[in-house]
C-alpha cells in the first residue's frame, strides 16, 4: 500500500493507471506508422498515377551535377515504383562524353525501360531484373595516356574499370556498342539484336555481332547471350561467343550471374590456328613461331588478369598442359605461365633458336639449313623481335619430359624464362643428353642496341659412347666421359650473329677413358700396327686414354684449338686449326704422334674440313703424299725396301701432364710428363685486323 496526495493507493490501483498510459504509447507509435505508411502510399500513389513525368527535369540537373555530364531527357520520362521495383523510361536520353574523346556522347537512346531491385541502389552493386533499351549507341574510350576513360565520372577519380549493374534480362534492338583504347591500339564496334529462341527451355536472348582491329590485326566476332527460364536458375545467363582473327578461332561458352557480369566467372575457352606466335601476337607478345595448335581451357577475370588454368592441347606432334595468366598492369602487359609437355618432336622446339618448324619436319636435319649466296648454313638467322619484346614483361617455367627426335638424345627439360624490360633471361635452361645432364644460362640484353647475348653452357660428365650413338655415329669406341663448358659474349639480333661476333672460350675436358684400338690406330694411320691387330682380332682391344682436352679460344667468331691435346697409353694426339662462326667454315687437323716405334706409320694430319651443314673427314694431306713421294724416291734411288723409310715412327712422342689438361687450361700452360712447355700445341688465333700469313688446312 502507498500512499498518494494524502490517500492510500494499493497495487491493484497502481497497475490500472499505469496500463493506459503504455496504451497510449502504443496508440501514437502506431499513428506515426500508419501517418507514415500513408505518406509513403501517397507518394506511391502520385508516382504511380502520374508516373513521376514531373521528375524529370530535377533528374537532369542532380543526376547532371553528380556525373559533372550533361544529361539530358528530350522525350517521355519516367520514374516510379511498379508495384515494388523502381521502374525507370526515359526518351531522346543522352549523356555527354569528355573533351578527350572523339565523339560527343557517351550514351545515347531512343527509348530506355529498365526495372531495379529498390535496396540495391542505396546499398551494394545495381541489380537491374530488367533492362531493355532500343536504338542506343554507346561509346567507350580511353584517353591516349590511358589515366582517364569516358565512363568514369568526376574529375579527380582517374580511369576506374567499366563496372556494369547485374542485369538479370535484357532486350536490346539496333544498338550499337563501340570501345576505343589508343594505347592498346584496340578498336572495336559491336551490334546487338534481340530475338526469342524457338527453343521452349530459352526465353530471350541477346545476339551480336562485332568487328574491330588490335594493333594491326583485324577481327570479327558473333555471339549470344541466352536467358533461362527463370524455373531455371533465375538470372543465369549463357554466353556464346566466337572470334575470328589473324586466322585464329577463339570460342567463349560459360553462365554469368549477369548479362553483362564476367567478373570471377569461369569460361570455357577454346583456341586453334596454324601458329600460336599469330594468335599472342594479336596483342603484341611475341613467341617463338609454332605448328598448328588447338587449346583448351578455364579462364577467369580478376580485375586486370585474366587467368588461364587446366590449359590442355597440342601444338604441331607435341603435347601442352599447365596454366599461365595475362595481367594489363603499368607499365607493360605482363605474362606468366608454368606448362608441362610430355612428348616433345624435335620439329615443335626448332623455332626456339629460330627454324623454321615446318621445314624441319618436313626435312629433318636438311631442314635447318638455308642456302645464302650459294653457301649451305646451319647457323639460325630469323631475327629477334626487340620492338615486341618492349610491349610485355614475362616469367615462364616450362618442364619437357621426353624430346622425339632420331638424332639429338634429349630429355627431362627444364625451362625458366624472364622477360624484363626487353632483357631475356633463360636461366637456369636444364636438360639430360646422353644420360649426361646440361645446365646453361643464356641472357640476351636488347636494351643495348645491337642486343648482347651472354652464353654459359654447362656438360656434366656424360659416357662419350652414349653421346655419340645418340647422334648417329655407330660404334662409337669410347668407354669414357667427357666433361665441357662453352662461354660467350656477342652482339646482334640472330643466333648468327651473336655468336659471328662473339669472344669467349670453350672446352671439353676428356678423364681417363678407353677407345677401341681400330680407333687409335686409324687416327694416326699407323697401318702395319692396325693390319696386325686385325689379324690377331684384337681391334677391340681397349686402350687406355690418360686425359684429353679439346679446346678453343675464341675472338670476333673465329675459334683457335687452344689446345687440343688427347694423351693415351698409345700415342699422344694433338690437334690445330679452328672455325669460324661468320663463314660457318671448320678447318681442323688431327695428328698422333706415337710413343712406340712403328714401322708403317703415315703419322700425318686427318683434316676435318668443310662447312658446318656439310663437314667432312680428310685422311690424305698434303704432308701424308709428301711422304709417299719421298718413300717412293728413297725406292728408287737406293732400293726397294730403302722406301719404308719414310713411314718409320720412332715412338718419341711425349706424354702430357695431365693436370693442366684435365683443368681446361689454354696451350701455353701445357706441360709434358717431364715439366716441359710443349710445343707441338696450340698457337695465337690471329687477329680480325691481321692478314694472316700462312694457311693451315685452308682457313688460316
Amino acid at each position: 500500500m502507498e500512499t498518494v496526495r494524502g490517500r492510500c493507493v494499493t497495487g491493484e490501483e497502481q497497475v490500472a493507471e499505469t496500463m493506459p498510459r503504455t496504451r497510449r504509447r502504443r496508440a501514437i507509435v502506431v499513428r506515426i506508422l500508419l501517418w507514415v505508411l500513408a505518406i509513403l502510399f501517397a507518394v506511391w500513389a502520385i508516382l504511380f498515377i502520374t508516373k513521376g513525368r514531373f521528375l524529370r527535369q530535377p533528374f537532369e540537373r542532380i543526376v547532371s551535377s553528380s556525373l559533372d555530364r550533361q544529361v539530358s531527357v528530350g522525350g517521355d520520362f519516367q520514374l516510379y515504383f511498379a508495384p515494388i521495383s523502381v521502374k525507370f523510361v526515359a526518351e531522346a536520353m543522352r549523356i555527354s562524353n569528355p573533351d578527350f574523346t572523339t565523339r560527343p556522347d557517351l550514351f545515347r537512346a531512343a527509348r530506355i525501360e529498365a526495372r531495379a531491385a529498390p535496396w540495391s541502389l542505396v546499398f551494394g552493386r545495381t541489380r537491374l531484373r530488367s533492362f531493355d533499351l532500343s536504338d542506343a549507341a554507346i561509346d567507350l574510350e580511353w584517353d591516349a595516356a590511358h589515366r582517364r576513360n569516358s565512363w568514369t565520372f568526376g574529375e579527380d577519380k582517374g580511369g576506374e574499370p567499366l563496372q556494369l549493374p547485374i542485369i538479370d534480362r535484357a532486350t536490346l534492338r539496333n544498338t550499337q556498342l563501340r570501345y576505343r583504347d589508343p594505347q592498346m591500339r584496340l578498336l572495336a564496334d559491336l551490334d546487338f539484336r534481340a530475338i526469342t529462341s524457338a527453343d521452349a527451355r530459352i526465353g530471350d536472348a541477346v545476339r551480336f555481332t562485332g568487328r574491330g582491329q588490335v594493333r594491326d590485326t583485324p577481327f570479327t566476332l558473333v555471339g549470344a547471350l541466352l536467358s533461362p527460364n527463370e524455373t531455371v536458375g533465375r538470372g543465369r545467363n549463357r554466353l556464346q561467343m566466337l572470334v575470328r582473327a589473324a586466322k585464329n578461332r577463339i570460342t567463349v561458352a560459360g553462365d554469368l550471374p549477369g548479362l553483362a557480369d564476367i567478373e570471377g566467372v569461369p569460361l570455357a575457352v577454346r583456341a586453334r590456328g596454324r601458329d600460336i606466335a599469330e594468335l599472342l601476337g594479336i596483342i603484341g607478345v611475341a613467341v617463338p613461331h609454332s605448328r598448328a595448335y588447338r587449346l583448351q581451357g578455364t579462364m577467369v577475370k580478376d580485375g586486370p588478369a585474366y587467368a588461364f588454368t587446366r590449359v590442355v592441347g597440342r601444338f604441331g606432334d607435341s603435347d601442352l598442359s599447365g596454366s599461365f595468366t595475362a595481367r594489363n598492369v603499368e607499365p607493360r602487359l605482363h605474362m606468366s605461365a608454368d606448362l608441362r609437355t610430355r612428348r616433345l618432336d624435335i620439329a615443335d622446339v626448332a623455332a626456339f633458336i629460330g627454324y623454321d618448324p615446318d621445314a624441319v619436319a618436313a626435312r629433318g636435319s636438311e631442314g635447318a639449313v638455308t642456302v645464302v649466296g650459294g653457301t649451305r648454313r646451319i647457323l639460325p638467322d630469323a631475327r629477334l623481335r626487340v620492338d615486341a619484346l618492349s610491349n610485355f614483361d614475362a616469367d615462364l617455367r616450362w618442364r619437357v619430359g621426353v624430346v622425339r627426335s632420331r638424332n639429338v638424345p634429349v630429355s627431362d627439360i627444364d625451362l625458366t624464362l624472364d622477360l624484363d624490360d626487353r632483357r631475356l633471361s633463360l636461366s637456369p635452361l636444364s636438360f639430360s643428353m646422353a644420360r649426361g645432364d646440361v645446365s646453361s644460362d643464356i641472357v640476351i640484353d636488347a636494351r643495348q642496341r645491337p642486343a648482347v647475348t651472354r652464353y654459359d653452357i654447362r656438360l656434366a660428365p656424360t659416357p662419350m659412347g652414349r653421346l655419340l650413338a645418340g647422334f648417329g655415329v655407330a660404334e662409337a669406341g669410347t668407354s669414357g666421359v667427357i666433361r665441357g663448358r662453352i662461354q660467350l659474349t656477342g652482339t646482334g639480333d640472330t643466333v648468327h650473329d651473336s655468336l659471328a661476333s662473339s669472344s669467349g672460350r670453350i672446352a671439353f675436358v676428356m678423364p681417363a677413358g678407353t677407345f677401341w684400338t681400330r680407333n687409335v690406330e686409324l687416327s694416326e694411320l699407323d697401318i702395319g700396327t692396325f693390319v696386325q691387330k686385325m689379324f690377331e682380332r684384337k681391334l677391340e682391344e681397349p686402350v687406355n686414354i690418360n686425359c684429353g682436352l679439346i679446346a678453343f679460344s675464341v675472338r670476333r667468331g673465329v675459334a683457335t684449338a687452344d689446345p687440343i691435346l688427347i694423351d693415351t697409353r698409345k700415342n699422344v694426339i694433338t690437334g690445330r686449326g679452328g672455325f669460324s662462326f661468320a663463314t660457318e667454315v671448320i678447318d681442323l687437323g688431327f695428328e698422333a704422334d706415337s710413343k712406340r716405334f712403328s714401322l708403317f706409320s703415315g703419322q700425318s694430319p686427318v683434316a676435318l674440313a668443310g662447312r658446318f651443314a656439310s663437314p667432312r673427314i680428310d685422311p690424305i694431306s698434303g704432308e701424308l703424299l709428301g711422304r709417299v713421294g719421298a718413300g717412293l724416291g728413297l725406292g728408287a734411288l737406293a732400293a726397294p725396301p730403302a722406301a719404308l723409310l719414310a713411314f718409320i715412327d720412332p715412338g718419341d712422342a711425349k706424354a702430357a701432364a695431365c693436370g693442366p689438361v684435365l683443368s681446361g687450361a689454354p696451350a701455353s700452360r701445357q706441360r709434358t710428363t717431364e715439366g716441359d712447355r710443349r710445343d707441338d700445341v696450340g698457337r695465337e688465333a690471329p687477329k680480325a685486323e691481321e692478314r694472316p700469313r700462312r694457311k693451315f688446312l685452308g682457313i688460316f
